[in-house]
């Protein structure tokens, strides 16, 4: 059934979309751009376009013959152009049609490079703000066209009419807003003249602004007073290096390390990489500022760069990359994929010039940003061969680069974790074996790597057979003397499926060594599960595999006062007590977490040696 007043249309016919404007617009202040702020990047970004469409019809003007005039007063916002303009029947097609923009219109087709924007809802943007968005143009393609005024309202309706050539005496166009009262924070005279620097502060047509007051936003305060930095010629390197470098620290808010020049003639990309002094954790990305054609894009660009480059933030100029439709990020396709590519390769240039000709300046970054080079160094060969040798290690010779290791070490062992360095480096050290901690990210991989770049060393990873192979052992006497000791330290022990043996090392005020990876814990952990989960013949195949799991080493030290002490007790429970507190005690040196277990008994063998202590004094 159709209703009385539902038109009919013939089977088949084309309808239109209904649009609803302010819904619409809801939509775009929500989900497609960040701020109401964005209105004025769009009003910049059109007369840009206009201005570049007006250079290709006079390509002999001036580059400076016409430009962008911005006038806020509290009351109004207005951006007038010297731009190509539009005609009455420009109006039509592209002010009131959503989504159509004049920069796809044929004659113009071939330049769309040239142009910022390319999806034609710019000026929607400005309903973010004000209800009218009121528009007074005239053409420079058709000299003698009459100017034209549009007037679009936020409820959907708009009116155009023609007007006397006198109401726009040159070509160019002119874009008024009354803003809501709600939208001042916005509007204001010195925000609008803060937003146009922050978007407009690289475009390549001058841009002035007047407030109205005759104050420092009288007619003509330009926006723009100087070009882009690196377009710029210095009388010396020196004073070229300086002025980059003070550009970053106003831009970023840190003075550089050192600034890298960016240049990719192939996309018209320009700009400076600044070297942060401060080391960021791993993995950190920081935003990196784009301009497209001098027009900023965006603040927190992260795409630009690789994720290993998280030691400098770029500011960039760039001709072809490609905005996304809200005209705040960059679009992912193959020429960011090059760009990003080519950058990394410029990033590792400066890695290279700086290890050649400057050492201070490589062992500043290095010193600051090792981790970012070690994450390069990995998927790198030319990095790794490169700057290997100079990259800071924790080592038994304290924090050393592994050139500086290698000389005194000709065979390197390397730990798995931090904690078994830990539980190692004094013994080591004394022993006089060269070990580096390879449980931080990337270090025991970089560190294998090493005889790539110095053949003449060895790297092993370490294990306990090897640390204890190089204790001394004890004389046949001491051995058998301790015997009784040690047979009822590893009756206590075995909870933790720890051995216990006696062996002399330095330093002497050591009295145990506990050796024990994580990966034997896993593995003895992992085994003990699958033993309670079985039962009948798989749980007695388990429990044989379970024996043959690797077990920690609870080694003691014949040289430490306290151990010559307790081989000699003679009381199996004082015994089997001291041996608890020496395990207890060498595993909290470890530092590495300790199991509930472990917890309770250190804290049982402490209560019973004061016990004990207390009995013997009453």
């Amino acid at each position: 059934m159709t209703l009385p007043d539902t038109p009919v249309s013939p089977a088949g016919a084309d309808r239109t979309f209904q649009v609803d404007l302010r819904g619409l617009v809801d939509l775009l202040s929500h989900h497609l751009y960040s701020s109401p702020r964005v209105y004025l990047r769009e009003l910049l970004q059109n007369a840009v376009d206009a201005l570049t469409a007006r250079h290709g019809l006079e390509p002999a003007a001036p580059a400076d013959a016409f430009g962008i005039r911005l006038y806020a007063d509290g009351s109004v916002v207005r951006v007038e152009d010297d731009g190509v303009g539009l005609t009455e029947a420009d109006v039509h097609t592209f002010l009131a049609t959503i989504g159509r923009s004049s920069k796809r219109s044929e004659q113009i087709a071939e330049q769309r490079a040239d142009f910022i924007g390319q999806f034609g809802i710019g000026l929607l943007s400005c309903f973010l703000v004000a209800d009218e968005i009121h528009v007074l143009s005239r053409s420079a393609r058709t000299p003698d066209a009459p100017a034209v005024e549009w007037r679009g309202r936020g409820d959907g309706s708009y009116t155009v009419r023609a007007l006397p050539a006198s109401a726009r005496h040159r070509p160019g166009t002119t874009v008024t807003l009354t803003p809501r009262a709600d939208t001042g924070e916005w509007t204001r005279p010195a925000q609008v003249h803060a937003l146009a620097r922050h978007f407009g502060s690289l475009l390549r047509h001058p841009v002035t602004f007047d407030d109205g007051t005759g104050g420092r936003g009288a007619p003509g305060a330009s926006v723009n007073p100087e070009p882009a930095p690196w377009t710029r010629t210095y009388p010396t390197p020196g004073a070229r290096s300086r002025a980059l470098a003070a550009y970053g620290e106003e831009v970023f808010g840190f003075t550089p390390l050192d600034t890298i020049e960016l240049d990719l003639p192939a996309v018209g990309l320009k700009g400076i990489a600044c070297v942060l002094p401060e080391a960021v954790p791993a993995g950190r990305r920081h935003g990196h500022r784009v301009h497209v054609k001098g027009m900023l894009l965006s603040e927190q660009a992260v795409e630009i760069l690789p994720e290993w480059a998280f030691f400098v933030r770029c500011v960039v100029d760039a001709e072809s990359l490609r905005p996304t439709a809200s005209r705040e990020s960059l679009y992912e396709d193959d020429t960011l994929a090059a760009v990003r590519d080519a950058l990394a390769e410029q990033l590792r240039a400066w890695i290279a010039r700086t290890a050649a000709g400057d050492p201070d300046l490589l062992a500043r970054f290095l010193r600051t940003h090792h981790l970012a080079v070690k994450s390069l160094a990995v998927h790198d060969d030319e990095i790794l061969r490169m700057l290997l040798p100079w990259l800071p290690f924790e080592t038994t010779d304290g924090n050393a680069t592994l050139d500086e290791f290698a000389r005194t070490h000709r065979t390197v062992l390397v730990t798995s974790s931090v904690e078994e360095f830990r539980q190692v480096a004094a013994i080591a050290s004394a022993a006089g074996l060269g070990v580096v901690n390879g449980g931080y990210t990337y270090d025991r991989e970089l560190v294998h790597r090493l005889p790539e770049i110095r053949p003449e060393v060895s790297v092993a990873d370490l294990d306990p057979a090897t640390l204890t192979a190089h204790l001394d052992p004890v004389d046949r006497e001491t051995e058998l003397a301790a015997a009784a000791y040690l047979a009822l330290a590893r009756d206590a022990l075995a909870v933790f499926d720890c051995d216990v043996a006696l062996r002399t090392f330095q330093p002497a005020s050591a009295p145990a060594l506990l050796l024990d990876s994580r990966e034997a814990r896993h593995e003895r952990t992992r085994s003990q599960l699958a033993r309670e989960q079985q039962g009948g013949l798989w749980g007695d195949i388990l429990g044989h595999l379970r024996q043959e799991a690797p077990r920690a080493q609870l080694i003691l030290n014949q040289l430490n006062p306290l151990v010559r002490t307790a081989v000699t007790i003679d009381e199996p429970e004082l015994a089997r007590t001291s041996a608890e507190a020496l395990y207890g005690q060498a595993a909290m040196l470890s530092r590495r977490p300790l199991r509930p277990a472990e917890s309770s008994l250190i804290n049982r063998s402490f209560l019973d040696l004061l016990a004990h202590a207390l009995r013997k004094d009453s």
